[in-house]
């Protein structure tokens, strides 16, 4: 069964000028999300537990690099593809996927069985990383506004608009209270 997110993807047109722009000033900022948000979801590295040295490539094939995550340095780095380094677990698939996993839309699980999400190396620290992903509740909507309080309000008014006009979950869909 074909999920709504695999036909959503990133058009070339957007994702062209990052094939020639420096990607330092993405690595800059996407690590300093990712130490934002250990710090304040430390219970991150807790639950990832021994995974925490490993090195994780996240391929986003939408994207024309590939982010590297090093949990224990609070790193998120962004290479091209042709110098992506070495990892110990690989997880691709496109922006749509992470993101309705990351927002709690759809289950890592389900992802992978359906083909939208792949792994590939130490497939027990990729569970270890979503697990600990799925107990933090992430909306990266919420850390980047807590991360750039000028940003906050603007951030809301567009974030309702942009999921509807590309249809990306582009944050946690508010819990459903019985």
């Amino acid at each position: 069964m074909r999920n709504e997110h695999q036909s959503i993807q990133i058009p070339a047109l957007l994702t062209a000028p990052m094939h020639v722009l420096p990607l330092w000033p993405v690595s800059m900022a996407l690590s300093q999300l990712a130490r934002n948000l250990l710090r304040t979801h430390p219970q991150i590295l807790t639950r990832i537990d021994k995974y925490q040295t490993y090195k994780f490539a996240l391929d986003i094939t939408d994207l024309p690099f590939i982010l590297h995550l090093d949990p224990a340095q609070a790193e998120l780095r962004a290479f091209r593809r042709s110098a992506a380094r070495d990892a110990d677990a690989r997880i691709a698939g496109t922006l749509a996927a992470f993101l309705a996993m990351l927002h709690g839309v759809e289950d890592g699980d389900s992802l992978y069985f359906s083909g939208a999400l792949q792994i590939e190396g130490d497939t027990s620290a990729v569970l270890a990383l979503r697990n600990a992903l799925d107990d933090a509740e992430l909306d990266l909507s919420c850390e980047i506004a807590r991360a750039l309080p000028l940003l906050a309000p603007p951030l809301r008014l567009a974030l309702a608009p942009l999921e509807r006009l590309t249809g990306l979950h582009l944050r946690r869909a508010p819990q459903e209270v019985y």
